[in-house]
């Protein structure tokens, strides 16, 4: 079966496994927002995915104590002309905790110039076991130098929504990012401060917080 050797893939790792299953964005996970994940929050994770024609792809993993996942993701890109392009993702999961869910995803990138870029993003994520949705969104400006550095700023907003009169807590950030590589093209280091202003819910004052955080990239 010469065509399902070329689909098919094993994946395995550790990390957030409840995001993992969500398949938030990685410019809107917890670490882009410089929240420290706890130890508990990370664990192994394994399974088998295959990619379908049209931009389907289906995986079917296990989590911690084995707990069974199901994901299906449809992808559809656009571009209009030179510069400008969407993206849309659409994922539907399936877990024993949150049971039947789905993340919805939208990008849309503009290049000013040939090393300036813009670019929005938002998504969305509602499950069967809550009431409530969440949402979050980044505008971004991204500078591209010589040497593969790269300087960006982005503006987040995230939060939480219930259903029925869309009240909930909201969170904004700014955060600004540098990144270089480190040895060779391999490996790459980079740097991000933040400042945020968190409110836990509709009735809290809203507070204020900085932030700082690194991390180093392998690319294989």
């Amino acid at each position: 079966m010469p065509n399902l050797e070329h689909r098919a893939y094993l994946f395995v790792g550790r990390d957030d496994l409840r995001s993992t299953i969500r398949e938030k964005p990685e410019a809107l996970s917890a670490q882009q927002r410089l929240l420290a994940a706890k130890p508990e929050e990370r664990s192994f994770l394994a399974g088998l995915g295959l990619t379908l024609p049209n931009g389907v792809d289906v995986r079917l993993g296990l989590g911690a104590r084995l707990k069974p996942y199901v994901q299906a993701r449809y992808t559809r890109l656009w571009a209009w002309g030179p510069g400008q392009s969407a993206d849309f993702r659409e994922t539907i999961f399936w877990s024993q905790d949150e049971r039947l869910g789905s993340t919805t995803a939208l990008t849309y990138q503009i290049a000013l110039r040939q090393d300036l870029a813009l670019r929005w993003l938002g998504t969305a994520t509602i499950t069967q076991t809550s009431r409530n949705f969440e949402w979050s969104s980044s505008l971004g400006a991204y500078q591209s130098l010589s040497g593969q550095r790269l300087l960006s700023f982005e503006a987040l907003v995230y939060g939480t929504g219930k259903s029925g009169n869309g009240a909930g807590r909201s969170d904004f950030g700014l955060l600004a990012k540098w990144e270089q590589p480190i040895h060779g093209q391999r490996l790459t280091g980079e740097i991000v401060g933040g400042h945020f202003w968190p409110r836990p819910d509709s009735l809290s004052p809203r507070g204020r917080a900085w932030a700082v955080g690194g991390n180093l990239k392998l690319r294989f």
